[in-house]
């Protein structure tokens, strides 16, 4: 048996996915090669390691004893490898944050700037990615910190609140920079509504509000993203609700945006990080940074 990195590395990314073709876009490679790695890894150990259907893969009694000592493999590995190049350079720093696209392309760029200037010896990486895979990549010890609304911790993940959103309406605007204004919900009467997918948490927060009006509809047109969501509504297809945390993007369209009230409902927005890791100088500056910048974005 001679099992490589790459092997190893493949299993855990399948193990954590639960899905080939994803698995295989996070690797950066083709799927055929995800598959060739496993049925390699197969072959050697001389078992099957995951049980594959048509909508899901799963992991065989086999794979659920391997995917521990893989993990400590491969972390122990990847801990001996940061080690060596942390005495090789010890000045320089690396912070690896997820998020979701729309924080990712309005939010961030400001924040990094800010904290760019204040610590020239940390270098930034961002992974723009859904909120699914921003949870799965800070598990697997891919990024340090992970950005969004996590309504709910995932296993072995601590979330920590960071900033506050409230709800806004948006509209197609008639005149170019309108400032923010204020509406109640009771003035999403008559409008025709879009929205963000059923399933997403936050449209759910937004449907029950919106069932306190009569307004809930699982059927209204569904978008999957914020930046899809606002250039729809400046077209003229509808009104749109969303978290203020979406006023950067805004800013950018020709969209009227109002907050809330009667009442006002606010969201929190998270840091995440993996339970029991150690917090670096890097992690508790750019959170300090980060929860300094949000109110700004947010108004």
């Amino acid at each position: 048996m001679n099992l490589t990195t790459r092997q190893m590395r493949a299993f855990l990314q399948v193990a954590r996915i639960g899905n080939f073709t994803r698995a295989a876009e996070q690797a950066h490679i083709t799927q055929a090669g995800l598959s060739i790695l496993i049925r390699e890894m197969e072959k050697q150990l001389g078992c099957r390691l995951f049980d594959r259907t048509t909508r899901m893969v799963s992991l065989t009694p086999a794979g659920r004893r391997l995917l521990p000592v893989v993990e400590r493999l491969v972390t122990d590995l990847d801990d001996v490898a940061a080690q060596l190049g942390a005495e090789g350079d010890a000045a320089r720093q690396t912070l690896r944050i997820a998020a979701t696209p729309l924080v990712s392309s309005h939010l961030l760029p400001w924040v990094f700037a800010s904290f760019r200037a204040a610590h020239p010896q940390v270098a930034l990486r961002l992974f723009d990615a859904d909120l699914r895979d921003v949870e799965a990549m800070v598990a697997a010890g891919e990024a340090d910190l992970g950005l969004g609304f996590f309504f709910k911790a995932a296993a072995g993940l601590d979330r920590t609140p960071v900033g506050r959103f409230e709800l806004m309406r948006v509209t197609q605007a008639t005149a170019d920079g309108e400032p923010v204004g204020t509406a109640p919900w009771s003035a999403l009467r008559g409008a025709t509504l879009i929205g963000l997918p059923p399933g997403n948490p936050i449209q759910k927060v937004i449907e029950r509000q919106l069932g306190e009006i009569g307004l809930a509809d699982a059927q209204r047109p569904a978008f999957n993203f914020f930046g899809t969501l606002i250039s729809m509504v400046e077209a003229g297809f509808g009104t749109a609700v969303m978290p203020t945390f979406a006023l950067a993007a805004c800013r950018r369209h020709r969209v009227k945006t109002d907050v809330l009230l009667k009442p006002r409902v606010g969201m929190d927005f998270f840091r995440l990080t993996k339970r029991g890791t150690h917090e670096t100088e890097a992690m508790r500056a750019f959170s300090e940074t980060l929860a300094k910048a949000l109110p700004a974005l947010s108004r």
